[in-house]
């Protein structure tokens, strides 16, 4: 199968969808891999690197989406991508579908067989989420932290405090990996953390392996409630695969927070927790509503690219040498596959996708 890797074309995107040595793996195992010029440079992967390790380079993102039978990327693609896609197309990718109706019908008139790396489960794992999201909890505290400068709008509070200063609050919601990720760093920071989720299970684990000035609590709309008035950074981390987010924190309940307090929208892909979420990008990263900071960058990994591309190649290589190399019929009789895609054949084949937009929803197992 010829694999195609184009540019990332989103707003301050600098990741690239496959390293040099994941081309060569591609090549090893019978494929052809397309790299537009240039695509892997904001990753520090010089066109020459590509080379060596066996890819075709090409001169524009027309001539890899035209040439190959399967697109691999980091983003979903935006709209200036949707006619590149060819009819009958597989793609592999963050799709974030429930956040984006326009997309989803694009996919669904070109009948491309798209599949989602955020719904690729394997029990009650997302593991080509989890990188990512260990990535974002982490940078979710330090720039929370930042923002909490007053020269950033925020209340001028240092999150771990000082000798003799009180420390402050952070309130993670949800306790998956990404949250996990959040919570270990403020409490590394010296800050009172306090996580939130549904699954008692998660919380009785973490309970047991989390530092000391971490409280888990078991999350209901009075908890959060009580919780907010406190906080000076509140993360959100929830994610209901394949869906959008809840919004666990409404409008009406900002000015009970304490000005100059920031929140962190980890969940904005989906939609955003926040109510008053809107999606920002590493240029222009926070907006202020009643008082309060809001950073709902909604590509966080992308500001390390680096780190980031090698860390998703890492997860998502053997998934995409696996569909580039199964007969499509085969691939989805596997629950696996069948869990990633998003849409087949015109149709939407993810319920929760189909819910979101009220379009009709077809199984494949």
């Amino acid at each position: 199968m010829i694999i195609g890797v184009p540019k990332e074309i989103k707003t301050d995107e600098f990741r690239v969808g496959i390293t040099p040595s994941g081309v060569m793996e591609c090549i090893k195992a019978g494929h052809s891999v397309l790299i537009e010029q240039g695509a892997g440079f904001g990753s520090g992967f010089e066109d020459s690197l590509y080379l060596d390790a066996g890819a075709v380079l090409v001169e524009s993102a027309d001539d890899v989406y035209e040439g190959a039978d399967m697109i691999l990327k980091v983003k979903e693609p935006i709209e200036v991508e949707y006619s590149r896609l060819k009819t009958g197309q597989i793609l592999f990718t963050y799709l974030h579908l429930a956040a984006d109706k326009k997309l989803t019908e694009a996919l669904c008139e070109k009948k491309i067989t798209a599949l989602a790396y955020e719904t690729l489960r394997i029990g009650r794992r997302l593991p080509l989420l989890e990188p990512m999201s260990e990535i974002a909890g982490r940078m979710a505290t330090l720039f929370g932290s930042v923002h909490l400068g007053r020269y950033n709008g925020g209340s001028g509070r240092l999150l771990g405090g000082a000798v003799g200063v009180e420390r402050n609050r952070v309130v993670v919601l949800g306790a998956g990996v990404a949250g996990k990720s959040a919570a270990d760093a403020a409490a590394g920071l010296g800050a009172e953390v306090v996580m939130m989720d549904i699954n008692t299970e998660r919380l009785t684990y973490l309970r047991d392996v989390m530092p000391a000035n971490v409280t888990m609590l078991y999350s209901t709309h009075d908890t959060i409630l009580d919780n907010i008035k406190t906080a000076d950074l509140i993360i959100g981390t929830v994610l209901l695969p394949g869906a959008k987010a809840p919004k666990l924190i409404t409008r009406d309940m900002l000015p009970l927070m304490k000005k100059g307090s920031v929140l962190v929208d980890v969940s904005i892909d989906q939609g955003g927790c926040f109510e008053t979420s809107h999606a920002t990008t590493h240029s222009h990263p926070t907006f202020e509503v009643d008082g309060i900071v809001h950073y709902c960058v909604a590509n966080m990994p992308g500001m390390y690219p680096r780190t980031s591309t090698v860390a998703l190649t890492n997860a998502t290589l053997p998934y995409a040498i696996r569909i580039a190399s199964t007969p499509l019929e085969q691939l989805l009789s596997d629950e696996i596959y069948a869990g990633a895609l998003n849409t087949y054949q015109g149709y939407v084949t993810n319920k929760a996708v189909a819910d979101a937009h009220a379009m009709p929803y077809k199984g494949i197992l």
